[in-house]
């Protein structure tokens, strides 16, 4: 069934907080990966992989999504303009194993329709010569495609066709989540319309890498309007908040909790990383202290008592928004493992 579209100002789903990359050309280290602890494992057929491993990359991950997987796998595959990304998407988006596709470097709404478009006609094609049954109708082995009625076959009469009709909703193939990476100038500028380009697009994010070189951008104070962009991007478009994008170098642990704390504080949730040490780090950043618990568990609490607004005996104020936001804290909370 194909994600229900989004609604600006829905609350959305509880997200992941750990987004685990791993090189979809080595089958070994994704198996470690699905039990590292990650909340999603997404198999990277882009950067990760060097060309000449592409195939191979691929035929790996459509073998490992052929099947359950214990932990949600996202996929990354290659840039949408390129020669790559159609038959990754053909390929992929059918099969039960796979939890959403990231699409990299995209620019507008335009970029997402194509992708959505790739996966929603993932279903084999009709054979030229269909199979029949004594009676009654048949399919064609895999998806209903739409616009292909289904082959009918009636008792002693000869074979044809159904007359065309639309499909019903539920023979449609399906079309997986999806995930805008925005890594360029436009990407950044298009923020919004990206965000809403599809009822599939479940989740926006940056890719810093990228996004730094062709903005010649230094350190971080030059990415703070993007950052915020993207986040408020999201939020308008009824979107989960977006994960921050990965921090570089994995033996700075320290330096990644400061990373995260800032971006926790631009309205970030959870973030990407290249190595499983990092995932407790990330995690214990973007889950609430017990002081913001207990601050939250009052509010909850007192507004529960009161209802509307109302004013804390330590002199804070508390209205419906900052209940919103004691309740998202909580939901949080009950993250813990």
């Amino acid at each position: 069934m194909s994600p229900a579209p989004h609604t600006p100002g829905q609350a959305p789903a509880p997200t992941p907080l750990t987004w685990l990359y791993v090189p979809g050309d080595r089958p070994e280290m994704v198996a470690k990966a699905l039990g590292c602890g990650a909340d999603v494992v997404v198999v990277d057929l882009e950067d990760a992989v060097a060309p000449d491993r592409k195939d191979h990359a691929l035929r790996a991950t459509a073998e490992l999504l052929s099947g359950p997987v214990p932990v949600p796998v996202h996929v990354r595959v290659n840039a949408l303009d390129g020669p790559l990304a159609e038959n990754e998407i053909r390929t992929l988006a059918p099969l039960p194993g796979l939890a959403g596709l990231r699409l990299p470097k995209v620019q507008g709404p335009a970029d997402v329709h194509r992708a959505a478009g790739w996966a929603t006609t993932a279903a084999e094609p009709v054979p030229e010569h269909l199979p029949y049954a004594a009676e009654g109708p048949v399919r064609p082995a895999g998806r209903a495609v739409a616009g292909h009625p289904a082959p009918v076959r009636t008792p002693g009469a000869t074979a044809t066709l159904a007359p065309a009709a639309p499909p019903a909703a539920s023979t449609l193939p399906a079309t997986p989540a999806l995930y805008a990476l925005l890594e360029s100038a436009l990407g950044i500028e298009h923020a919004f319309a990206i965000a809403t380009a599809h009822p599939a697009l479940r989740g926006i994010a940056l890719g810093e890498a990228d996004l730094c070189g062709e903005l010649g951008v230094r350190d971080d104070a030059g990415l703070a309007w993007p950052r915020s962009r993207t986040v408020v991007a999201a939020r308008a478009a009824g979107l989960a908040p977006p994960p921050q994008s990965v921090h570089p170098d994995v033996h700075d642990l320290d330096g990644l909790a400061r990373s995260c704390a800032r971006g926790r504080a631009l309205g970030f949730l959870g973030r990407a990383a290249i190595h499983p040490r990092q995932l407790p780090v990330i995690e214990a950043a973007y889950l609430p202290s017990a002081e913001e618990i207990a601050a939250a568990q009052e509010i909850v609490r007192a507004a529960t008592a009161e209802g509307g607004a109302l004013a804390l005996p330590d002199g804070r104020f508390v209205d419906a928004a900052v209940v919103a936001g004691a309740r998202r804290v909580l939901d949080l909370a009950g993250r813990r493992r």
